[in-house]
C-alpha cells in the first residue's frame, strides 16, 4: 500500500487501541516507539554496510566495548542486538514491558558525547508513559506488542523510508491534533498554513547557498520542517540548511527532535533547546564551552506559532535587547514579546513569520505603542488575515505578519484571506487555490479589488496605527438591493445588469441580444429562452473555441512533461512547472478564474504524485503490479484482514477493463443493468398487491422481492390453471406471481452468469496488467493522469456561461412580478376568502368573529 494508505491504517488502528487515553498522551507513545524503529533500523543498515555477519549482529552487546565506541563514533548511540525493534518483532512470544524499559535505559547510556544535546532525555517520555498503557504489566504487554505489530511494516531506509516515514509522522501528528481539543495548539501548526508561511519565506531565501532558520516555539517540528522542505526545493545541497528549534514544554521538545532527525537532517545541523523562549533567551554560546563559542544568534529566517495572548512576566526585562527599542507587551498578553524576540534574531536581510491573533492589529495601550515603532522603523510588511477556525483547538481569527529587518519600503501590503477556505468537519482549511492565491499576492505585492491592497504607511499614520483589515480591505458582498421603480412597475434596471461588467466585456454584443432598451434606465428580455439565446450567441461560442485553442496541444505537452520524464522528475518541482503552463495559456482568455483552475490541477496532482513516488522509489515495473486486495471482516467476532481478489498498483482494474476489455465489461455491466431493473421490477410488483394479496400466504413467505420458492411453486400451479380456463388478466393477482416466478427465475440465472464472468474478468484483467508493454502502460497512464484533469479543465468555459444564466434568471425573476400584481393576486383571495365567509354556519359568536373577519378583508 503507499504511504497515505499505509498512514490512513495505522492511524485507525492507533485510535482505536488507545481506548480512554487521550489523543495528546497517546501520541507521544506511538511517536515514540516509532522513533526508536527508526533508529533501531539505522544501527542495522550501518552494521551490515560494515560487513557485519547476522551471526555478529546478534553478537551486539555492551560488553564489546571496541565495537560500542566504533558504533557511536559513526551514528551517535549503540543498541545492542537484544534491544533491537527487530529482535522484540521476533521474540513477540516472548517479549515483555520490561525489555522496553531495558532498552530506553541503556540507551540513555550509550549517547555518544557529541551526540548528548542531540538523544539526552528524548525518550522520558514515553518511558515514564509506559506504565498508562495497562494497570498490570502484562496489560502493558500486550498494548505494546500490538503498537509493535502496527508499526513495524513503516519503511525506515534511503529515500522513500525518509519520505514515507516523515509523511506517516507528520500524518500522525495531525490526525492526533485533530483528536485532541484544545491541547493541539501545544504542539501542531496546520500543513496548510505551514506550506503557506513556508511558500512566503522560501522565495524571500531561495538565491543563498547556505540558510540558517529557526522556529521559538517548535511544538512537533512540523512548521520548521515545512520551511526546510519549501527552501530545499530553491537549493542544489539541502544539508545547507540549518535548524535551531526551542520548545518549553519537555514531551513536545521530545517530538521535535524526533520530527527534526527522522527526515535525515544532518546531526550537526540540528540544534534544539528546552527553555522558556521569553524568559529564557537563546544563549550566545555553547554551555559546555562559554568562551570559545560566543556566537550571537542571527538567523536568515524566523517562524512561530507562539501560544496566543497568553500571561507573561516583563518585570526586568525594560533593559533586555529583544525589547529595548519597542517596548515590553501586557502582562496579561505576551504576543507581541513573542513577536519580537523573533525580530530580534533576525539577519538585516532576514525574514520572519509568526501567526497571531488579530487583536494585535488594533488594540492599544504597551501593544498599540509597539505597533506604532514596528510600523515608523518599516519592520512590518505584510498583514494576512486567516480564515477563522482553521487552527485546532480555537475558533477564534487569527493572521500571519511578515516583517524585515531592513526594507526598502515603508507600505504595508494587507490581505483579507479570511472567506477562502473549504469546509471540513467543524474546522475550516485551506485548500490549495488559497495557498496559490495568497502567496502570489503576497510575493508581488499585489493590490486585488476586495481581496488585498498595498497601503502606504501615511494612511496607516493617519489611522493612528490601528491596522484592523476592515480599516483597508472591504472583502464583504455588496448587500441585495431593490430598486423601487422595477419592483412596482417591473423591467430590469440597467444598473443592476451592470454588475455583470466582466461579462459585457467578454461579450460585448450580448446584451443587446437579450435585452430591449427603450432609453429609460431599464430593459426588459427580447427573448424568449434565456439559457438557449445566450449559449448560443456568437460571441459565446467564440469563448468556448478561444479555451479549446489555448489548451490544443495541452495533451501532448503533459506528455512530455509527465509520462516521457515520470522517472527522473522532480515531483513538487513539476507542479509548480505545470501551473505555470496552466496559467500562461489562461493569461489571454477572460472570465476564467486561474486559482479554480489550479484547484483542479491539484485536485489530479495529489493521485499523480502518489503513483510517481512509486514509480520513482520502486521503477517503472511497478505499473505492471497487482497486489492482493485485502478487506476487513468480522472473524470470530473480531475484526481481521482477508484477502478479496487483486487490486494494481498504480493501474486500477477497472481502467484496463475500460480499455482492453470492453466487450467482456459491457457484456458484464448489460447483466448487472438487466439485475437492476429486475430488483426493481419485482418491488413494483408487490408494492402494487392490494392489502389483502399481501396478506396471501405465498407472498408473506416470499418477502418483500419475491425470493421464496414459494411464489414459484404457485407460479407453475396457477399456470397450469390458466392452461384450462385461459389467460389471466395481465393486472390480476395470478399474473403478477406468474410474472414474479419468471424474473426470480431470470435473476438467478444471472447472478450466477454475472459472479462467473466477474470472476473471470478480474483473472483477466490481472494478467493482462502483468503482461502490458511498456507503450500500454504509458496510454494507460495517460487515461488516468492526463485526461482527466484535461476534461475538468475544459469544463471551466461552461462554468462561466452557466454562472452568467444562472445570474440572469435571477435577476429577470427578481423584477418579473410586480407590487401590483401581488396586490391583486391578495385582493383576489382576500375577496374569495370573504365570500366563502358567508357560506359558514356556526355559534353566534363564532358568526360575530367572522363577520369582523370579512370587514377588515374588505378593507373596511
Amino acid at each position: 500500500m503507499n504511504k497515505q494508505q499505509l498512514a490512513a491504517k495505522i492511524w485507525e488502528s492507533a485510535n482505536q487501541m488507545r481506548s480512554k487515553i487521550e489523543a495528546n498522551e497517546y501520541k507521544d507513545y506511538i511517536l515514540g516507539f516509532i522513533f526508536y524503529k527508526y533508529l533501531s533500523d539505522k544501527l542495522v543498515r550501518f552494521a551490515k554496510g560494515e560487513d557485519f555477519s547476522d551471526e555478529e549482529l546478534r553478537a551486539l552487546s555492551e560488553e564489546d566495548t571496541e565495537t560500542v565506541d566504533h558504533i557511536k563514533g559513526n551514528i551517535g548511540y549503540f543498541i545492542a542486538y537484544q534491544h533491537l525493534f527487530s529482535t522484540w518483532i521476533e521474540h513477540k512470544g516472548d517479549f515483555d514491558v520490561s525489555h522496553v524499559r531495558d532498552a530506553l535505559s541503556a540507551f540513555s547510556r550509550l549517547i555518544h558525547p557529541n551526540h548528548k544535546r542531540l538523544f539526552e532525555g528524548i525518550f522520558k517520555t514515553l518511558e515514564t508513559g509506559l506504565s498508562k498503557l495497562g494497570d498490570t504489566a502484562a496489560k502493558q504487554t500486550k498494548a505494546i506488542s500490538e503498537l509493535l505489530q502496527l508499526i513495524k511494516d513503516i519503511p525506515m531506509d534511503g529515500r522513500q523510508g525518509y519520505d514515507v516515514l516523515g509523511f506517516i509522522y507528520e500524518y500522525l501528528i495531525g490526525m492526533f491534533a485533530a483528536n485532541a481539543g484544545k491541547k493541539a495548539g501545544e504542539f501542531y501548526t496546520p500543513h496548510e498554513v505551514s506550506v503557506l508561511m513556508s511558500e512566503i519565506i522560501a522565495h524571500h531565501l531561495k538565491d543563498r547557498e547556505t540558510i540558517q532558520i529557526y522556529d521559538s516555539t517548535s511544538g512537533s517540528g512540523s512548521l520548521l520542517l515545512n520551511i526546510g522542505q519549501s527552501i530545499a526545493k530553491h537549493m542544489a545541497d539541502k544539508d545547507n540548511i540549518r535548524y535551531y528549534a526551542q520548545e518549553l514544554k519537555e514531551n513536545t521538545y521530545n517530538l521535535t527532535r524526533m520530527n527534526l532527525v527522522m527526515r535525515g537532517i544532518l546531526p550537526n545541523n540540528i540544534v534544539t533547546r528546552n527553555a522558556d523562549t521569553l524568559e529564557d533567551d537563546w544563549p550566545f554560546f555553547d554551555d559546555q564551552d562559554p568562551v570559545n563559542t560566543y556566537n550571537p544568534l542571527y538567523l536568515d529566517a524566523v517562524v512561530s506559532n507562539p501560544p496566543y495572548s497568553q500571561q507573561w512576566d516583563p518585570q526586568h526585562k525594560d533593559s533586555d535587547p529583544r525589547y529595548a527599542r519597542f517596548g515590553l507587551a501586557p502582562k496579561s498578553k505576551a504576543d507581541y514579546a513573542f513577536l519580537l524576540h523573533d525580530l530580534y534574531h533576525l539577519k538585516p536581510g532576514g525574514i520572519m513569520a509568526i501567526v497571531l491573533p488579530h487583536g494585535v492589529l488594533f488594540r492599544g495601550g504597551e501593544e498599540g505603542a509597539i505597533r506604532k515603532n514596528l510600523i515608523e522603523n518599516d519592520h512590518l510588511e505584510t498583514i494576512i488575515g486567516l480564515p477563522a477556525n482553521i487552527f485546532f483547538g480555537t475558533g477564534i481569527p487569527t493572521i500571519i505578519l511578515v516583517l524585515r529587518q531592513k526594507r526598502e519600503s515603508s507600505d504595508v501590503l494587507i490581505v483579507d484571506a479570511a472567506k477562502g477556505f473549504a469546509k471540513e468537519g467543524k474546522s475550516n482549511k485551506l485548500r490549495a487555490s488559497d495557498i496559490k492565491k495568497i502567496t502570489d499576492t503576497v510575493i508581488g505585492r499585489l493590490t486585488v479589488p476586495r481581496y488585498s491592497r498595498l497601503v502606504p504607511k501615511t494612511e496607516l499614520q493617519a489611522n493612528d496605527y490601528n491596522l484592523n483589515i476592515p480599516r483597508y480591505v472591504d472583502s464583504s458582498e455588496p448587500a441585495e438591493s431593490w430598486d423601487l421603480y422595477a419592483a412596482m412597475f417591473g423591467g430590469i434596471p440597467l444598473s443592476e445588469l451592470d454588475a455583470l461588467a466582466d461579462f459585457w466585456k467578454a461579450f460585448p454584443g450580448l446584451r443587446a441580444a437579450l435585452f430591449a432598451d427603450n432609453g429609460t434606465p431599464y430593459v426588459a428580455p427580447q427573448v424568449e429562452d434565456l439559457a438557449q439565446a445566450t449559449r448560443e450567441h456568437p460571441e459565446v461560442k467564440q469563448f468556448s473555441q478561444t479555451f479549446s485553442a489555448a489548451f490544443a496541444d495541452f495533451n501532448p505537452w503533459l506528455r512530455g512533461a509527465l509520462l516521457d520524464q515520470m522517472l527522473t522528475l522532480q515531483i513538487p518541482q513539476q507542479e509548480a512547472l505545470i501551473s505555470a503552463a496552466l496559467f500562461a495559456r489562461l493569461a489571454p482568455l477572460p472570465l476564467i478564474d486561474k486559482y479554480h483552475a489550479y484547484q483542479i490541477l491539484d485536485d489530479h496532482w495529489q493521485a499523480i504524485a502518489i503513483d510517481l513516488e512509486i514509480l520513482q522509489t520502486e521503477g517503472f515495473d511497478a505499473s505492471r503490479a497487482v497486489d492482493p486486495n485485502f478487506v476487513t471482516k468480522k472473524k470470530d467476532g473480531k475484526d481481521a484482514e482477508v484477502q478479496e481478489g487483486w487490486k494494481g498498483r498504480i493501474l486500477p482494474f477497472e481502467l484496463v477493463q475500460m480499455t482492453h476489455h470492453k466487450i467482456e465489461l459491457d457484456a458484464l455491466r448489460g447483466k448487472e443493468a438487466r439485475l437492476s431493473e429486475i430488483t426493481t421490477s419485482l418491488e413494483e410488483i408487490f408494492e402494487s398487491l392490494s392489502e389483502e394479496e399481501k396478506a396471501n400466504d405465498t407472498v408473506n413467505d416470499a418477502g418483500d422481492k419475491f425470493v421464496n420458492a414459494a411464489v414459484a411453486k404457485e407460479a407453475k400451479l396457477l399456470l397450469a390453471e390458466a392452461k384450462k380456463s385461459g389467460d389471466f388478466d395481465a393486472e390480476s393477482y395470478e399474473a403478477k406471481i406468474i410474472q414474479a416466478a419468471d424474473w426470480l427465475a431470470e435473476e438467478k440465472t444471472l447472478k450466477t452468469a454475472i459472479k462467473k464472468e466477474a470472476a473471470a474478468l478480474h483473472l483477466k484483467t490481472k494478467k493482462t496488467i502483468e503482461n502490458l508493454s511498456d507503450t500500454q502502460v504509458h496510454e494507460l497512464l495517460e487515461h488516468k493522469w492526463i485526461i482527466p484533469l484535461n476534461d475538468a479543465l475544459h469544463s471551466l468555459p461552461d462554468q462561466q456561461i452557466d454562472g452568467l444564466i444562472c445570474k440572469l434568471e435571477a435577476l429577470v425573476q427578481k423584477y418579473q412580478i410586480t407590487y401590483a400584481d401581488n396586490a391583486r393576486d391578495i385582493q383576489q383571495a382576500e375577496t374569495e376568502l370573504a365570500g366563502m365567509i358567508k357560506e359558514l354556519d356556526a355559534d353566534e359568536f363564532d358568526l360575530k368573529g367572522l363577520a369582523e373577519l370579512k370587514t377588515l378583508l374588505a378593507g373596511n
